[in-house]
């Protein structure tokens, strides 16, 4: 059986099951000190072109939260979409792990900022009562499945550097994204001005384990002892590291990632046939959206979502996240 409702639901895809038992052999130096994690650290540098600084946590939410508390002081403020998963899906955590600093709230169409939506929120106070603004967060994909093309995360950048402010995306689907733009890694971060990107790798089939990728290395000083605070730092990281060694080999992730996005595509077509269907947001990479109260009530109608095993209530909006699998 193959459930719809979420790619963590997938399990991991043979090369990163692969090379994490490969790496299960005899003894390595602990806390990220082996050769595994250096490898795959080279290899991410090249993967982006560029000299980074590279650091592996155990999820997504670590690592924005810490991403988020680098660039931070505690009277800072981070703008982001109020349909981010920093504000909808972290308990908090960028807020705890950055001393207080605050999320500032910005809408815009199809879950993504402007820069008219960000000047708007960088504008709204400048006086030492208000948390003052300092990082952009983008996620990318977005949370309802749209992407950011290079030009508009420039535009953004752009904005918020003259502002005096940093650019961080989170980049739970990252993958998905250059798939579906056939752009490079390069192309949707630091080229376009991203400062620091949260690189998602359960998302693309690893059992665990983000990438923080900082590509302005001052901003990362200090980054080590803020994952061992947070109990990010794993004592035997290559197990960490080592799934990444095998989805990079060969662009693995992207051909994996354009499968999911393709399939998301063709689930789209599916739904679109049953009557009264309607999508809520474009299907750019792997995540579908389609209004599930047009369905009606009807007996047939819950059947045939029932078969796809969708796991939502099927009177909200069907929301569909593919995982590397997905075929």
């Amino acid at each position: 059986m193959q459930h719809f409702a979420s790619d963590n639901y997938a399990g991991i895809c043979p090369e990163a099951l692969h090379a994490l038992l490969a790496a299960n052999t005899g003894h390595a130096p602990a806390y990220g000190d082996d050769e595994w994690t250096r490898q795959t650290s080279e290899r991410l540098r090249e993967l982006f072109a560029t000299d980074c600084d590279v650091y592996f946590v155990f999820n997504g939410t670590a690592a924005n939260s810490l991403a988020l508390a680098s660039l931070c002081q505690s009277y800072h403020s981070v703008i982001c979409h109020e349909l981010a998963h920093v504000e909808t899906d972290e308990c908090g955590g960028p807020e705890f792990f950055s001393n207080g600093s605050k999320l500032l709230l910005a809408k815009g169409e199809d879950g993504k900022l402007t820069p008219e939506t960000v000047r708007e929120v960088i504008s709204r106070r400048n006086d030492i009562h208000y948390p003052k603004p300092h990082v952009v967060t983008l996620t990318q994909a977005t949370e309802v499945g749209t992407l950011y093309r290079p030009v508009e995360i420039a535009a953004i950048a752009e904005l918020a550097h003259h502002c005096g402010l940093r650019v961080h995306m989170d980049g739970a689907r990252f993958a998905n994204a250059v798939a579906s733009l056939d752009v490079t890694p390069a192309d949707l971060t630091w080229r376009a001005g991203v400062d620091v990107l949260c690189f998602g790798g359960t998302k693309m089939g690893l059992p665990m384990g983000e990438a923080v990728v900082f590509f302005d290395r001052a901003l990362s000083e200090d980054f080590a002892w803020r994952c061992k605070q947070a109990g990010q730092l794993a004592s035997k990281m290559r197990f960490l590291a080592a799934p990444w060694l095998g989805i990079l080999e060969g662009e693995i992730w992207r051909r994996h990632a354009g499968h999911a996005n393709a399939m998301a595509q063709r689930l789209a077509m599916g739904l679109a046939s049953i009557p009264g269907a309607s999508l809520l947001f474009p299907v750019e990479a792997k995540r579908c959206f389609r209004d599930v109260a047009a369905f009606g009530t009807g007996r047939a109608t819950y059947s045939r979502l029932a078969l796809l095993h969708f796991h939502r209530c099927w009177r909200r909006p069907l929301h569909v996240r593919l995982g590397y699998k997905s075929g």
